[in-house]
């Protein structure tokens, strides 16, 4: 078992200097191969290849088809027209939950998280201008709105971490929706309300709104397609996934057709668009599938055994053990898919066999599973949380202490109120 933990530190370490994953990950798997007794050779081309592979093959359409409808959303205006027309109505006054709702709607009308942020942040920038409020914010109230309960609470989100835990439970995706509701509530709320502390906390120090450095922003200003027209393809993934059941692949299909023939004119820029998305989604997939082999060679090592034994001897709720366990590997990978990708591939089964036996609803560890992925994941070398200070121009220091209350603490807290809920039977 020693090995395995060798390998997570491998993982873990080597993620946070800024290694990607996808070397990285095949060698903290070799460690644990190397400590487990495996044949290097067989571990790597067989057992490791196998689970990326078998992941890969069931996900790639999805990461695919979300990444180029949210490109396509993005080149046409569209998410800038939802984000321009939320931030209308809610008022420059109350600048941060403007932000904080854009970011919401488009991630949960199934917008990737990277193309919320660049959709997002030239909004958020003139809003925190015109309110005075210090920029130092601005990467937090994106991440609360775009990494957390939209991400992996509200019932029914067509981001990806609410869709890997169907296969291992049997579930959909709209599982326990009161205990998803809940957790949500508490990272929106308490997530919102911290915000608005700092914010009063930090303008009464005298730091308040500076202009960035890099001119080259994309601007708020011009001509963007009509509010409602833009609404209608994040309703139609919505409503074809949760209130029709379609196949998230078809649901996906229709907000993309939709999307190109609301922008008929712009028609010249889709084949460019639809390029981008493709390229950009094998990163991500990849990203996670070799995540997800990491897991498959751990969990054929002697020493799985006994780390099953003690994650399943956790007192109490079989639920605390695998928020743990999906909490810890999140953060080991700095990927909120790729750990719960590894937990579940490791433990997923074990867990429904204890759903079965025990009588708490699969629903129940889905919506914990989820939950889990996006806490721990977005520690410092999380890719979304450097990438959003990159945009933004922030640095760790300026910004990564609200970002690690809002998208680390708070969810962490969602997440035991979630199985508070689930303990007492309200799912």
């Amino acid at each position: 078992m020693l090995g395995i933990f060798l390998g997570l530190i491998v993982l873990m370490g080597l993620a946070y200097l800024g290694w990607s994953i996808i070397w990285v990950a095949p060698i903290a798997a070799g460690v644990v191969a190397l400590t487990g007794g495996l044949d290097l050779l067989d571990a790597y081309t067989n057992t490791y290849m196998g689970g990326f592979v078998s992941f890969a093959q069931s996900w790639f359409p999805v990461f695919m088809l979300g990444a180029i409808f949210g490109k396509l959303m993005e080149d046409t205006g569209m998410a800038r027209s939802v984000a321009v027309a939320l931030t209308k109505v809610i008022g420059t006054k109350r600048a941060i939950l403007g932000v904080l709702v854009s970011a919401a709607v488009l991630t949960y009308g199934g917008v990737s998280l990277f193309v919320v942020v660049f959709a997002v942040y030239p909004l958020a920038l003139t809003l925190f201008r015109e309110a005075n409020i210090t920029r130092r914010l601005i990467p937090a109230t994106v991440a609360l709105g775009a990494f957390t309960f939209t991400m992996t609470a509200i019932p029914g989100t067509p981001q990806i971490q609410n869709l890997i835990p169907m296969d291992y439970f049997q579930t959909t995706a709209t599982a326990a929706p009161i205990m998803g509701l809940v957790a949500a509530l508490v990272m929106a709320v308490g997530g919102y309300f911290y915000l608005r502390y700092r914010e009063k906390k930090l303008t009464s120090k005298g730091e308040v709104f500076t202009e960035p450095n890099d001119k080259n922003l994309m601007n708020t200003e011009g001509d963007t397609p009509n509010f409602l027209l833009s609404l209608l393809p994040l309703l139609t993934v919505l409503i074809t996934l949760n209130v029709l059941g379609w196949d998230i692949i078809v649901a996906l299909i229709s907000g993309i057709l939709l999307t190109m023939l609301l922008n008929v004119s712009k028609m010249k820029g889709f084949v460019q668009a639809i390029n981008k998305g493709a390229v950009g989604s094998v990163t991500a997939i990849i990203n996670t599938s070799a995540a997800v082999g990491f897991g498959t060679v751990v969990k054929v090592v002697p020493g799985f055994d006994r780390l099953t034994e003690m994650l399943m001897g956790v007192k109490g709720n079989p639920l605390i053990s695998e928020a743990i366990a999906v909490n810890v590997l999140a953060g080991a990978t700095g990927s909120a898919s790729g750990g719960m990708g590894i937990a579940l591939e490791a433990l997923g089964s074990k867990y429904y066999e204890i759903a079965m036996d025990t009588g708490i609803s699969p629903e129940a560890f889905h919506r914990v599973a989820s939950l889990s992925s996006g806490g721990l994941d977005a520690l410092p070398h999380n890719g979304a949380v450097l990438t959003l200070l990159t945009i933004t121009g922030m640095s760790h220091k300026d910004s990564y202490k609200d970002i690690f209350v809002v998208a680390v603490l708070i969810p962490v807290i969602s997440v035991a109120v979630a199985i508070l809920f689930a303990s007492i039977g309200i799912l």
